[in-house]
């Protein structure tokens, strides 16, 4: 009992510091640009009904599409303990095949190129 309460007032202590020291490090002297909010590009004090482009949004759907690609394949060194890993090696090669079939479409079709 006495190591838990140990342990307790040992963490509470450094998260006080931590907190505090947060507070006094930083320079305290923002200017207008970081004071100003950032949306993607845009002038955040022009018009809201300026076109939206939609280069930006494809690209920020493909990164979402190739970041969740992580998220499906995180669990692939449990899969190999499966009874059957073969059935595990097939969905992830699928999974790969289906993402780099839509890579090469994207690529083909002329939507990872920045400049035109």
């Amino acid at each position: 009992m006495n190591l838990v309460i140990t342990i307790l007032a040992i963490t509470a202590t450094l998260s006080a510091v931590l907190a505090l020291v947060s507070f006094w490090l930083p320079l305290m002297t923002p200017d207008a640009e970081k004071l100003s909010p950032y949306e993607c590009g845009f002038d955040p004090l022009g018009s809201a009904r300026l076109p939206f482009s939609l280069r930006f949004f494809l690209v920020a759907i493909l990164f979402l599409l190739f970041d969740l690609e992580i998220a499906l394949l995180l669990p692939l060194p449990w899969g190999t303990q499966l009874p059957s890993p073969t059935d595990t090696f097939l969905l992830t090669a699928a999974i790969l095949i289906l993402l780099t079939l839509g890579l090469i479409y994207e690529w083909v079709q002329g939507g990872l190129e920045w400049a035109e």
